[in-house]
């Protein structure tokens, strides 16, 4: 109810703002995303030639993040709006009316709750499907040619240079695929414990599977029972690392190693990224190999 009433407000301001645009902003489009992974496609397919920014800022996690007049002011003077749909932006459908926006989910793979439920109970982010696409490089690639279509809209000039970048990008998407298939088939164990399933996509796509303090929702309060119930898990299976997220607090996982004798990693599902992160200059590639690093590990793979 607030954000229709902030965009009916920004639509009116919009249409009564005259002033032109600086020749600068003009040759420049600016193009908004919701998420990191989107980020990381668009800044490799358009470089400079697109004013780039995330709606979402870094540090925030995407799943609570509500957006600002500000920047529902700035996304309204965007070229084209990029997210990633499924329900994982509940806010973002509303802008379709009043910019040029795409919805990514619509043109992925998705895997719906059935099969991507481990069984915990938890809030799905008011859909029946697993927002975290991203994970499987093969929808990173569809979502990387849907990307390129829409810059290609804007930036028809750049024909060339946005197809060259496109293929040197699905090529980079590719061989870490292969090399998560290579060194995920070598693994003396075949499950991890998280604290969010945010890596149903992974885990399907290379033959593992994922146990959740809080199924798909990072905010689901897990029962006694479910708690108990992974604890016994890492200590049956003699599972030496679990994991937990940069955006959520340790305190529950903590709990399990501290029952059961594991120790305690990040494992990124690279909606969003840190601080940190940004200061490393980390992209989707650089995470995805040190998410490999750190599940080759907890796997126990050669």
């Amino acid at each position: 109810m607030i954000i229709s009433a902030i965009i009916i407000i920004l639509t009116v301001v919009t249409f009564l703002d005259k002033t032109p645009s600086s020749p600068e902003s003009a040759s420049t489009p600016r193009v908004a995303v919701s998420t990191f992974a989107l980020y990381d496609v668009v800044r490799h397919l358009a470089g400079d030639k697109v004013d780039l920014f995330m709606i979402v800022p870094f540090g925030v996690d995407v799943h609570s993040f509500e957006p600002t007049p500000k920047d529902l002011a700035r996304l309204s003077d965007s070229a084209l709006f990029i997210y990633s749909g499924a329900g994982l932006e509940p806010w973002a459908e509303s802008f379709s009316k009043i910019v040029k926006a795409l919805d990514i989910s619509k043109s992925v793979e998705l895997r719906h709750l059935e099969e991507a439920h481990e069984g915990h109970s938890g809030h799905h982010h008011g859909e029946k499907r697993d927002p975290h696409y991203w994970l499987d490089m093969a929808n990173m690639v569809l979502a990387t040619r849907e990307i390129e279509k829409a810059l290609l809209e804007i930036l028809p000039e750049e024909k060339e240079a946005v197809h060259k970048n496109t293929e040197a990008y699905v090529q980079q998407l590719e061989s870490i695929d292969k090399r998560y298939a290579q060194q995920l088939s070598t693994c003396k164990k075949a499950q991890v414990i998280v604290n969010h399933n945010a890596f149903g996509y992974l885990a399907h796509r290379y033959g593992f599977k994922v146990h959740a303090l809080t199924g798909l929702s990072p905010e689901a309060m897990p029962s006694a029972k479910t708690m108990a119930g992974l604890t016994d898990k890492v200590r049956s299976e003699q599972i030496g690392t679990i994991f937990f997220e940069s955006f959520v607090s340790d305190r529950l996982i903590s709990n399990i190693a501290a029952e059961s004798g594991a120790k305690v990693d990040v494992l990124q599902p690279l909606a969003n990224i840190t601080a940190d992160e940004v200061e490393q200059g980390a992209d989707f590639e650089m995470l995805m190999m040190k998410n490999l690093q750190r599940l080759s590990t907890a796997m126990e793979c050669e």
